[in-house]
C-alpha cells in the first residue's frame, strides 16, 4: 500500500507541475537560474568522468585482444559501442543522480523545512510549477550533456589507444566507423531524455514531500538518489528491451 500511495503521489505531482503555470516573466529567470545549475554546473564532472572512462575501456578491451588475428581497429569500436549504447546514457545519469539529484531534494526540502513552500502557497503560488517545472525544462537540455559524454569518451579512447601503443590513429579511426548504425545515436538520446524526466522529478517528489527538519533533509537526499537511480536502470533495462531486441 506504502508503493501505491507512493506512485498515485509522484503522478499526482506530474500532473499538478503543469497547471495553474507561473506567469513567463518569472518562470524565465528560474528556468535560467536552473540551467546553470543543473546543466552548466555539471559539465565539468560529466568531461572528467567521461574522458577517463573512455580510455579505461579502450584499454580494458585492447589488453583482451591478444590474439594477432583480431584486427587492431576492434578496439575502436568496442569503445564507440560501450561508449554510445551504455557509459554516455546510462552511467552518466546514475553519476548525475547523485550530484543533480541531491541538488534538487536538498534544495526543495530545505524550502520545505523553512516553511517557504508555504508561503509560496500561502500567495497563490502553484509552488510545483514554481519549484519543478523550471528544473523539468531545464533537464530537458540534458541530452546536450550526453552528447558531450560521447564525443570525450570516444576522444579520451583514442587518446588512450595512441598514446598507449595499443594500436594507431588510423586503426582506431576504422573502428570507430566500422558498422556504425545511426539508430544507435537514437536509442541513446531517447534513454536520456526518459533518464532527464526521471532526474527531474523523483528527486523534487522526496524534497517537496518530506517531513522533518535539517537532518530529514539529507535522508531525503539519499532516499532520492536511491530511487532515481533504481529507476533509471530498470527503465534502462526496459527500454534496450524494447528498442533494440
Amino acid at each position: 500500500m506504502t508503493y501505491l500511495h507512493y506512485i498515485g503521489t509522484y503522478f499526482l505531482m506530474i500532473v499538478e507541475m503543469f497547471r495553474k503555470p507561473t506567469k513567463w516573466s518569472v518562470m524565465k529567470q528560474l528556468i535560467l537560474k536552473d540551467i546553470d545549475d543543473l546543466i552548466i554546473g555539471s559539465l565539468g564532472i560529466v568531461a572528467f568522468i567521461s574522458f577517463f572512462v573512455g580510455g579505461v575501456v579502450t584499454i580494458q578491451t585492447a589488453l583482451n585482444i591478444s590474439n594477432p588475428l583480431i584486427p587492431k581497429y576492434l578496439v575502436g569500436f568496442a569503445t564507440r559501442q560501450s561508449v554510445i549504447l551504455e557509459f554516455a546514457p546510462t552511467f552518466i545519469s546514475i553519476i548525475m543522480a547523485g550530484k543533480v539529484g541531491s541538488f534538487i531534494t536538498s534544495s526543495i526540502g530545505t524550502m520545505r523545512v523553512t516553511e517557504q513552500i508555504d508561503a509560496l502557497e500561502v500567495m497563490g503560488i502553484n509552488s510545483l510549477n514554481y519549484l519543478v517545472f523550471p528544473k523539468f525544462v531545464s533537464l530537458m537540455l540534458y541530452p546536450f550533456v550526453i552528447s558531450i559524454a560521447m564525443f570525450l569518451g570516444i576522444l579520451g579512447g583514442m587518446a588512450a589507444c595512441v598514446y598507449g601503443g595499443f594500436s594507431s590513429l588510423e586503426d582506431y579511426i576504422i573502428g570507430i566507423q566500422t558498422d556504425f548504425i545511426p539508430f544507435h545515436i537514437i536509442y541513446a538520446f531517447i534513454k536520456t531524455v526518459v533518464f532527464a524526466f526521471v532526474l527531474a522529478t523523483i528527486p523534487s517528489y522526496h524534497g517537496y514531500y518530506m517531513k522533518g527538519g535539517a537532518l530529514e533533509v539529507g535522508k531525503a537526499s539519499t532516499t532520492a538518489f536511491v530511487w532515481t537511480a533504481v529507476v533509471i536502470i530498470l527503465l534502462n533495462y526496459f527500454l534496450t528491451d524494447m528498442l533494440l531486441s
